[in-house]
């Protein structure tokens, strides 16, 4: 499966420009899923959510996406950014207990963002992976040990698709990780390392590690706001296919969003990569 999407869907300047006027953003997730076919929760990443969140953006776009549509999810800076992946059994606990499990078979890969100042530290990042859920049985008995920062009359610690699989990527941002340990690590783990498109601001890996392949394209050449062009939406595609033909999932997400094009983008390189032209 290939799927292409964005960072996030409710962004203000996008209204009247993506989003036509008159769009109740209450509609701007269907209307987001009638034209890609995933995209990133980035809410996740500033703090816990409920349940109720996630259950209704699988109810919004049950009408209008095919069952290949997915959410991947961000983890949380918690995790990443302030403990710094250590001692991970309990923050974990809490990610899984904050409603991720509504999802179901929406669930797409979990997306684990270090900071650009960490640095690779093998016996921390093996750890972690290992304390990370496979499955979504694996999560709901995770969720089950969270602590009082999920309120059990909001924690959800069962799953209706307890064989389902979970997938996680990693992007990192210091040139330290550019080691075959980290490779390794990944590999064992069947854990993407994510191509992390930007102009310069932090170090490119482009390694196929796990059976999918995992994208975030931040603009090329101004980070967060330049758009791609056709020549570099054509080489992007043709990337994709490769990976596709190879036997790998991919998962692109377009995070060019301060100029509202990362939803052109996106639509852009999905009808490039539908077209049986692109080479």
């Amino acid at each position: 499966m290939i799927r292409v999407g964005i960072s996030g869907w409710t962004y203000q300047p996008w209204r009247g420009t993506f989003y036509p006027q008159g769009l109740v953003q209450r509609r701007q997730l269907a209307y987001v899923a009638e034209r890609m076919t995933s995209v990133e929760v980035n809410g996740s990443f500033y703090g816990l959510l409920r349940p109720s969140s996630y259950a209704s953006w699988v109810n919004e776009v049950a009408p209008v996406a095919d069952e290949h549509f997915v959410f991947a999810v961000k983890g949380s800076r918690f995790i990443t950014h302030m403990r710094k992946l250590a001692e991970p059994t309990t923050a974990l606990a809490n990610f899984y207990a904050s409603g991720v499990l509504a999802l179901g078979p929406r669930t797409g890969p979990f997306l684990w963002q270090l900071p650009a100042t960490f640095r690779f530290e093998e016996a921390r990042l093996a750890a972690f992976l290992d304390a990370l859920p496979r499955t979504a049985a694996e999560a709901a008995a995770l969720a089950e040990q969270h602590d009082q920062r999920v309120a059990g009359d909001r924690a959800l610690t069962t799953t209706s698709t307890p064989d389902l699989p979970l997938r996680h990527a990693f992007e990192v941002r210091h040139e330290s990780f550019r080691v075959p340990a980290f490779s390794r690590l990944l590999r064992e783990h069947d854990a993407a390392m994510v191509l992390s498109d930007n102009p310069g601001q932090w170090p490119v890996f482009d390694e196929v590690t796990a059976r999918f392949a995992y994208v975030r394209l931040h603009g090329h050449d101004e980070l967060y706001a330049s758009g791609y062009d056709d020549d570099q939406l054509d080489a992007w595609a043709a990337k994709v296919r490769g990976w596709d033909a190879a036997g790998l999932d991919v998962y692109v997400y377009c995070d060019n969003d301060a100029k509202v094009r990362a939803p052109f983008d996106a639509m852009n390189l999905l009808a490039k990569v539908r077209d049986a032209n692109v080479r």
